[in-house]
């Protein structure tokens, strides 16, 4: 479902980006709203999914997941499902995407070391339908994931890219 949002849209998942944990009250406070406007559009943003939680932001690095990579992995079409459920059971499996291309899935992984990583991959190769896979080091995050520069861009400028 795609929902409409504007400059106040915009503030608040700013501010709850910032601090998820933040009191209504204050969030209200803050944006020069009533308490109810932000309950409702908090609701609103909820109901819609475009918010799917708040979750904290774990730096796995500071846990001791310093190898990160991108693993390309071709496989055979009629097995997809299977790999991707066979992938998810995974703990160090971070995110996996369907893409376009030589490689059929994208799956990023988390690893305390190098040979860590040669295990997991090694275990990523037993999966019945994976053919090939092309590995990644990520050698520093630069830019995080991030949203909000695009919803604020957005909603400064409707319709833009």
């Amino acid at each position: 479902m795609t929902i409409k949002i504007d400059a106040l849209d915009s503030a608040l998942l700013a501010e709850l980006a910032r601090d998820p944990r933040t009191p209504i009250l204050e969030l209200a406070s803050r944006l020069g709203v009533a308490r109810n406007t932000v309950q409702a559009r908090m609701k609103r943003l909820e109901s819609s999914g475009a918010v799917r939680g708040y979750p904290p932001n774990v730096d796995l690095q500071a846990l001791g997941f310093a190898v990160h990579a991108y693993v390309g992995v071709e496989l055979d079409q009629n097995r997809m499902d299977a790999i991707v459920e066979a992938l998810r059971a995974f703990p160090n499996v971070l995110e996996v995407h369907a893409t376009t291309g030589r490689a059929d899935l994208l799956v990023r992984i988390a690893a305390r070391s190098q040979q860590d990583l040669l295990a997991i991959m090694q275990q990523v190769h037993t999966i019945g339908g994976v053919k090939h896979t092309e590995t990644m080091l990520a050698l520093a995050t630069p830019i995080e994931y991030r949203a909000l520069p695009l919803v604020e861009h957005s909603t400064r400028n409707p319709g833009s890219a």
